[in-house]
């Protein structure tokens, strides 16, 4: 391509039609306008437009060996953002790039592939990402053509707290060499420290990319097709710069039942579930139920004077990494990651403590016993259980950065204005002879009204209500996992959508888990919801979820999914295993009894963006 673009071509569309276009752009956010060109590019290829049509960013679409393909799959925006980071980085250096997510690549289109990148995080235990189910299970599967002409290289991002650290980088990397593509690298692993090991990759796979294609940024422009990018001035607020929202409300919506007559009793069962009101007055900031909110947290004073004691370190000794100096307290209240350990830092502590125990446990044959450590410590357990001497900037260097936390949004802007709501869960427990506290969680239960918290908008393109509003919507979400669906009824319900809109609900106990029960009430009363179906595991002698409710209904709700419900499930990653086993039950049952074709039939639902899930 030449330094220069040549002129636009005229406009096809008349002016009706650049109005109407106009209007459908407005107001979407960077991502949403790379993927729709995208989409609107493919839609051009199947309706026999020239081989060069247009890409995100307004990269010109070439012949499969004359551009770079980037794949993403992204569970919490770490690798979607890193994916836009390269193909920018692409197209700044006038290369062809086309920037997809993984379940909007036409699988069809591999086989043609000449240069592919792949991003892509590791959810859980070695598990794809949401919008990565599709396509893994396509390349891992039978029809997975062979690949000779591909070369590809792979950006696995990951966490070290999990055994099976960056399991499905690895796992996809590996099938692509066995399916006979050529691999530019091996595979990079990053850590929640993303950019020590993305930015060396990105800079090698740019270099590589540029050798590769470097026929391609020659030929004349004449052969190219090429718009004007399509993508809106940078938000002023963001992951790395968040705004400072206010409090306006931080309410215990949970965990007290009143017990006894003629006077009042009140019982903890030790939930502590949090409804937050913020104010995004002023930032310009906007989001779409689905969406979450990412929040960077101060780590608890206990938490941070324990560490300190635990290392027998000052925390007031101050502390250089890189270009930044601050007190060793400060490194642990805002820099450093204190409740989730990690492979490194476990392998430099049983160094310094010299306890072959601790050592035995990181032996990789032996997986499980570390497992079951990341699972049940946090740091200042380990630095207690088996001590050892640290020095204050070794420490430092060893503890991972801090990452920011995500919640989904428990509101809908056109009912609440410029506010974002939060459904918190409050983790605190007991272990190893001391309380713990989930540290983001803790911090934002002890917030008082009029306080700032910094935060940004994380946006989950793939967690929507169906643009066709007649459609009908089934919503699993036991505990906070229903705080989306809260702003999908408040949606629903200020654009007068005509669909219907089905609730599973499941907490422990009714009395004291029924997260905004008269809010569902006056819902159900005001047509705003049309069904709710509630599971509360310990209010019986059989424990009842919200996948044992999906069963009972199973006629129903294959009828639903049949007159074409979209159906969303959120909550934590085990309960979206047991609803999708509930699912292909339900399935199977109206099917014939085929698991296979019921298993199909729940593949087609996701790759059609009816069903979708928000797990964690």
């Amino acid at each position: 391509m030449s330094a220069a673009s040549p002129a636009l071509p005229p406009s096809p569309l008349n002016e009706d039609r650049k109005v109407l276009l106009a209007r459908l752009v407005e107001g979407l956010d960077a991502p949403s306008l790379w993927w729709l060109s995208g989409y609107t590019a493919g839609l051009a290829h199947n309706h026999g437009a020239p081989q060069l049509a247009v890409l995100p960013g307004g990269a010109p679409a070439a012949a499969p060996g004359q551009r770079l393909t980037v794949l993403y799959g992204s569970q919490t925006g770490n690798a979607r953002r890193e994916a836009e980071k390269l193909a920018q980085a692409a197209e700044a250096a006038g290369l062809a790039v086309r920037l997809v997510r993984t379940d909007a690549y036409p699988t069809r289109e591999l086989a043609g592939e000449r240069l592919l990148y792949l991003v892509i995080s590791t959810q859980g235990e070695g598990d794809p990402p949401d919008d990565a189910i599709g396509f893994t299970e396509f390349l891992l599967g039978k029809r997975a053509p062979k690949l000779p002409e591909l070369k590809f290289a792979v950006l696995g991002l990951g966490d070290t707290s999990y055994a099976d650290f960056c399991g499905i980088a690895r796992k996809l990397d590996a099938r692509l060499a066995e399916l006979g593509a050529q691999r530019l690298a091996d595979p990079a692993l990053a850590d929640l420290d993303i950019d020590t090991v993305a930015g060396p990759w990105r800079e090698q796979a740019l270099a590589q990319a540029r050798e590769l294609l470097k026929a391609a940024t020659a030929a004349p422009a004449t052969h190219l097709a090429t718009v004007t990018p399509l993508r809106p001035a940078s938000a002023a607020w963001s992951h790395e710069r968040p705004f400072p929202a206010e409090v306006l409300a931080n309410q215990r919506i949970s965990g007290r039942e009143f017990r006894g007559t003629g006077f009042r009793q009140y019982r903890d069962d030790g939930k502590d579930v949090r409804h937050l009101e913020l104010s995004l007055e002023g930032s310009g900031l906007a989001y779409e139920p689905g969406d979450a909110l990412g929040i960077r947290h101060r780590n608890p004073p206990a938490l941070v004077e324990a560490v300190l004691q635990a290392t027998r370190l000052d925390g007031n000794a101050p502390v250089t990494l890189g270009e930044e100096t601050l007190s060793l307290h400060e490194w642990l209240a805002t820099r450093r990651e204190l409740t989730r350990l990690s492979r490194p830092f476990l392998a430099a502590h049983a160094e310094r403590s010299g306890t072959a125990s601790l050592a035995r446990l990181l032996d990789p044959t032996q997986p499980a016993g570390l497992a079951a450590l990341l699972a049940d410590h946090q740091l200042v357990d380990v630095l207690r259980r088996w001590p050892a001497d640290w020095d204050h900037q070794a420490l430092v260097a060893a503890l991972r950065p801090q990452a920011q936390r995500l919640y989904s949004i428990a509101s809908s802007r056109k009912r609440v204005g410029e506010e974002a709501h939060l459904t918190v869960d409050v983790l605190r427990y007991q272990a190893h002879g001391h309380d713990h506290a989930g540290a983001a969680s803790a911090f934002l239960a002890a917030l008082d009204e009029g306080a700032q918290l910094p935060v940004y908008i994380e946006p989950n393109e793939r967690f929507r209500v169906p643009a066709d509003a007649s459609r009908d919507i089934i919503m699993v979400g036991p505990g906070t996992g229903v705080a989306p669906f809260r702003g999908f009824v408040q949606e629903r319900a200020e654009t007068g959508a005509s669909g219907r809109n089905w609730l599973f609900f499941g907490a422990q106990h009714f009395n004291t888990g029924f997260l905004y029960q008269v809010e569902w009430q006056e819902a159900l009363q005001r047509k705003e919801l049309h069904r709710l179906d509630l599971a509360f595991s310990r209010d019986q002698a059989d424990k009842v979820y919200v996948q044992h409710r999906l069963r009972e209904r199973g006629a129903e709700v294959y009828d639903w999914l049949q007159g074409g419900a979209h159906l969303y499930v959120c909550g934590a990653i085990a309960m979206g295993k047991d609803v999708h086993a509930a699912l292909l039950e339900i399935v199977a049952a109206h099917n014939g009894g085929d698991r296979d074709a019921a298993a199909e039939y729940l593949t087609t639902l996701q790759s059609e963006g009816r069903y979708a899930r928000d797990v964690y």
